[in-house]
């Protein structure tokens, strides 16, 4: 069975492997206040050319988003996301868990409209709804597409003349950096976002996301959060290690620039033989239309992820390359398709 349901499904890019075991006799402190955690950070604010941001390790992406969102959020206060956004759909209603409304709308490509925002805001006028205070979306988005410099830039506008902090979901953010089109460089990211993390688990780490506070006013006392709900991991060094590891270099990037490329040939061996696609997605994840029966066919060699049935009978699956994908596994597809 060949792999293309999800980018985190083998294990660990050799690298990481090797670092892990190297360090393994090590002690430092634990709970991310170790050498290595530190040093992560230290190549993660220089990455970014920002030596004012505070970073914190977290194991996995729903941890992330529950911590920062319920830590920055007033009981009576919302997120807003496009209705596919991870916080909204696959994440067992972590964010209304603690008591905070998502509010979400359709979204054009996965992507979130700055007068969708404004609509929101005017929507709920006073103190008798909840108060929109956090835009979360992500990039990639859930769906592959990517967000340009110019749409962050007048969701920033929007969401700055309106007083809402604007988030960023990057468990593929290494894949939407990467991808053909993209014009938002590292660096632009602190000045257009209140906070974000980057992505670890889905782009060749064991497991692990570092989230990024921009705004001077989320970062007071985001440790207590991160321990009361459950994020404060003992063995923290683990994950700083593969930070490090994977930042020391442009290893972050180059590995996830070449799951795109895997993508990119799989998206156009498929267009090819003549099979349309539900949106067009630059990134490592493709969501080709097949029938029914050709599903079933291919269910037999590949393990991906098929959506509901379109109105037109075609199913939406989606294939998913990773750090592990190799051309082989898009040769076998394209020839068994």
């Amino acid at each position: 069975m060949i792999f293309f349901r999800s980018d985190y499904s083998a294990g660990a890019h050799p690298r990481i492997i090797e670092a892990l075991a190297r360090t393994n006799y090590e002690h430092t402190d634990g709970y991310f206040m170790d050498a290595h955690c530190e040093h992560a950070a230290a190549l993660i604010r220089e990455k970014l050319g920002d030596s004012s941001v505070d970073i914190h390790f977290m194991v996995g992406g729903t941890i992330t988003n529950l911590t920062a969102i319920s830590a920055w959020l007033r009981p009576y206060q919302a997120a807003v996301s496009v209705d596919t956004g991870h916080i909204c759909v696959h994440e067992t209603g972590a964010i209304e868990a603690t008591g905070h409304k998502v509010i979400h709308v359709p979204g054009k490509d996965g992507k979130i409209r700055p007068e969708q925002i404004e609509r929101i805001v005017e929507e709920h006028e006073d103190e008798h709804m909840v108060q929109p205070k956090l835009l979360y979306l992500s990039n990639t988005t859930e769906i592959g597409t990517i967000y340009t410099k110019s749409e962050l830039t007048a969701l920033r506008d929007v969401c700055r003349a309106n007083n809402i902090y604007m988030y960023m979901d990057g468990a593929r953010l290494g894949s939407a950096l990467t991808a053909e089109g993209n014009d938002i460089a590292f660096t632009d990211l602190t000045g257009l976002l209140d906070a974000f993390y980057i992505g670890g688990t889905k782009n060749g780490f064991l497991m692990g996301e570092a989230l990024v506070i921009v705004n001077p006013a989320l970062k007071e006392d985001f440790r207590f959060m991160i321990k009361q709900r459950g994020g404060m991991f003992a063995k923290g060094r683990l994950i700083g290690i593969q930070f490090e590891e994977m930042f020391r270099d442009n290893l972050y990037f180059d590995l996830a620039a070449e799951t795109n490329a895997y993508a990119g040939k799989l998206r156009e061996g498929i267009r090819e033989k003549g099979y349309s696609f539900m949106v067009e997605s630059p990134s490592n994840q493709i969501f080709p239309l097949f029938t029914p029966e050709k599903v079933r066919e291919l269910e037999k060699k590949y393990f991906f992820y098929p959506y509901l049935p379109l109105d037109n009978g075609l199913v939406p699956i989606r294939l998913v390359c990773s750090w592990a994908t190799t051309q082989e596994d898009v040769d076998s597809f394209l020839q068994v398709l």
